[in-house]
C-alpha cells in the first residue's frame, strides 16, 4: 500500500482542522461581578480537572478588582480564575503562571504533572481578554486583512490606524477606561489574587509577553516573589521588533543552514535565497493573488519555532526555484489566522502603554527597503499604533531594576520573537541572584515545552526547589532543516481538491439540470 496519499490527506485533514479551531476556539466565558461584591473579593468552587490521565481537584471562580486603580470612583470587573492543587500533603510555594501576549488569555496552560508533584498552580485571567469587558476589536480584525493587495503598503496601515481609533472610540463610548489596561493594573490583579487566596509568597512562571508582567511584578512586590522562571525573556522596550535584528537572526540561520545537507544542498546562502525573493516577490501564483506583506507577517511568525522555520525556509528556496506556489498558500493563510489570532483591543492597550514612544515616527524607521526579511510585524502593529489613545505606564515601570529574586532566564540562540542576547545584556546584569540557560539552535517558549522534555522537568523542579537551576541534562540539538510539511505541495493539492470539488459540483448540477428538462419534456 502506497501511504502517501493517506499522508498528504491527513496533512490537510490538519491544516483544515487547525483554521477551524482557530475561527471557532471556545472563548472563555464572560464573567460577570457577583452582586454585592467589592474589590478584591474572590469566589471559588470546586472544578476538578484531568491532566494526563491523572485527577486533580481544583478551584474556578472570579476576582473582583477596580478597572483603573488610579479612578477612586472606577466601576468593578470581574476575572476569571483557576487553582490546580498539589496532591502532595505539604507542596512548596504556587507558581502563578503567566502567558504569553498581549492579546490573549492566560488560561490555556496545562500544567505538567512533574510541576504539580508539588506545586499549586494558578492561572488569573487577563483584564481586557478573558474577563469582563473583553476588548474585541471586530474593526481591527477586518483592517488586518490589507487594502490594494499589500498588507504593508501606506493605505494598508493608515486603514488600520483608522480602524484602532474608531473601535478605541466605541469601547470608551460604551465605558470602557482605557486607561486600565496596563501592565501594573494586571501586576495588580495577581497580588490581589495572592492576598485572597491566602498565600504569603508565590513563585512565577511566565512566557514571552509574562516575562514583561514577572519583571514589574518584582519591582511593585518583591517582598511576595520567592522565585521567578522566564521562558523567552522580553526586557522593556522589546515588544518592538527591529529590522536589522530580524536580519541578523537569519543570517545566524543562513550559518546553519550550510551544515545542514539538506538545506546546503538546496543554497549555498540562504539568506541571499531569501532577500532574493523579499526583494522582487512574485504577484502571482496561477490566478491566485501573493500579497507581498501578508506573506512576510507569516514567515517572520513561523520563524519563531525551529519547527515551523524550515517551511518557511523551503516555501522560499522554491520560490527562487520558480515555484511560489508555496508564497500564495502563507499568503491565503494570513487571513484565516492573523485577523483572529488576538484580542486587539487588549493587545494595543497593553503593548502601547509598555513600550510606545509617540515622539518616534515608527513608520519611517520600519520601512527598510533594504533589508532581507526586516521587522514586518513590528511595521503593521507600530506602523499603525498611533491610532490607539495610548496610557503610557509610569516610567519607573519601562526600566530594567536591581532585585534580589531568585531568577531563572530560558532563551532559544535563534529565538525570533525574543532574541537571547537582549535578557543576557540587559536583564541578567540586574539579577543579583540570576541565571540565564541558552538552548542552543532552540527558538520561542514553544521549543522549550517541545524538545528534551526531561531536561526541561529538571531545570524548573531543581530551580523551584532550591533555588539552583540544574541544566546539566541538556545536551546539544543540531538545527534540522527538513520541512515537517512542505507548503507549495499543499497548495498544489489544495488547489487540486478545489478544482476536482468544482467538477463534481458542476457534474452534479448538470445531472440535476438534465433531471429536470427531462421531466418537463414528459410532463
Amino acid at each position: 500500500m502506497n501511504i502517501k496519499p493517506i499522508i498528504l490527506v491527513c496533512i490537510v485533514a490538519a491544516i483544515i482542522a487547525l483554521t477551524i479551531w482557530l475561527l471557532l476556539r471556545p472563548k472563555a466565558g464572560a464573567e460577570t461581578v457577583p452582586a454585592g461584591a467589592k474589590a478584591g473579593d474572590i469566589f471559588l468552587k470546586p472544578c476538578p480537572v484531568k491532566i494526563a490521565n491523572m485527577k486533580y481537584q481544583a478551584d474556578c471562580g472570579t476576582l473582583v478588582v477596580p478597572e483603573n486603580r488610579s479612578n477612586p470612583g472606577s466601576r468593578l470587573i470581574a476575572l476569571p480564575v483557576k487553582r490546580i492543587h498539589s496532591p502532595a500533603d505539604n507542596p512548596g510555594k504556587p507558581i502563578f503562571y503567566l502567558a504569553g501576549g498581549p492579546g490573549q488569555s492566560n488560561l490555556g496552560f496545562q500544567p505538567p504533572t512533574w510541576l504539580l508533584e508539588q506545586h499549586d498552580i494558578v492561572m488569573i485571567g487577563y483584564r481586557g481578554v478573558d474577563g469582563d469587558p473583553k476588548l474585541d476589536c471586530p474593526e481591527v480584525s477586518m483592517a488586518m486583512l490589507g487594502v490594494d493587495g499589500d498588507l504593508l503598503s501606506p493605505a494598508s496601515l493608515d486603514n488600520l490606524s483608522e480602524a484602532m481609533q474608531v473601535c478605541a472610540k466605541r469601547m470608551q463610548d460604551s465605558g470602557v477606561d482605557l486607561g486600565g489596561y496596563t501592565i501594573p493594573e494586571v501586576v495588580e490583579d495577581m497580588e490581589t489574587a495572592r492576598k485572597g487566596m491566602g498565600y504569603t509568597r508565590i513563585n512565577l512562571l511566565s512566557e514571552s509577553y509574562g516575562t514583561r508582567v514577572a519583571q514589574i511584578y518584582a519591582t511593585m512586590y518583591p517582598a511576595s516573589l520567592l522565585r521567578s522562571a522566564m521562558i523567552g525573556v522580553n526586557p522593556p522596550g522589546h515588544f518592538l521588533w527591529l529590522p536589522a535584528t530580524a536580519d541578523a537572526q537569519v543570517e545566524t540561520y543562513a550559518g546553519l543552514c550550510q551544515k545542514d545537507a539538506v538545506c546546503a544542498v538546496r543554497t549555498s546562502d540562504l539568506a541571499a535565497s531569501m532577500r532574493n525573493i523579499n526583494q522582487a516577490m512574485p504577484k502571482h501564483w496561477l490566478f491566485l493573488p501573493i500579497d507581498p506583506g501578508k506573506v512576510k507577517v507569516v514567515a517572520f511568525a513561523m520563524l519563531f519555532h525551529r519547527t515551523t522555520a524550515p517551511i518557511i525556509f523551503d516555501a522560499y528556496l522554491a520560490a527562487e526555484r520558480g515555484d511560489a506556489s508555496g508564497l500564495a498558500l502563507m499568503s491565503l493563510a494570513y487571513d484565516f489566522m492573523m485577523p483572529k489570532m488576538m484580542t486587539w483591543g487588549e493587545f494595543f492597550a497593553i503593548g502601547s502603554s509598555a513600550d510606545f514612544e509617540p515622539a518616534r515616527n515608527y513608520r519611517v524607521e520600519l520601512t527598510t527597503p533594504d533589508a532581507n526579511l526586516g521587522a514586518p510585524m513590528s511595521l503593521l502593529i507600530w506602523g499603525s499604533a498611533g491610532g490607539w489613545p495610548v496610557t503610557p505606564m509610569p516610567e519607573q515601570y519601562r526600566q530594567v531594576h536591581l532585585t534580589d529574586i531568585p531568577t531563572l532566564l530560558v532563551s532559544g540562540s535563534v529565538d525570533f520573537s525574543t532574541p537571547a542576547e537582549f535578557a543576557t545584556q540587559e536583564l541578567l546584569p540586574s539579577l543579583r541572584h540570576g541565571k540565564q540557560v541558552l538552548l542552543a539552535e532552540m527558538g520561542h517558549v514553544g521549543d522549550f515545552w517541545g524538545f528534551q522534555q526531561q531536561a526541561a522537568e529538571r531545570l524548573l523542579t531543581s530551580f523551584y526547589a532550591t533555588g539552583a537551576a540544574d541544566d546539566s541534562l541538556y545536551s546539544y540539538l543540531p538545527m534540522d532543516f527538513k520541512p515537517a510539511m512542505r507548503f507549495p505541495l499543499l497548495a498544489k493539492i489544495l488547489l487540486g481538491t478545489g478544482i476536482l470539488l468544482l467538477v463534481a459540483l458542476g457534474w452534479a448540477a448538470w445531472g440535476i439540470i438534465r433531471r429536470i428538462r427531462r421531466s418537463r419534456r414528459l410532463s
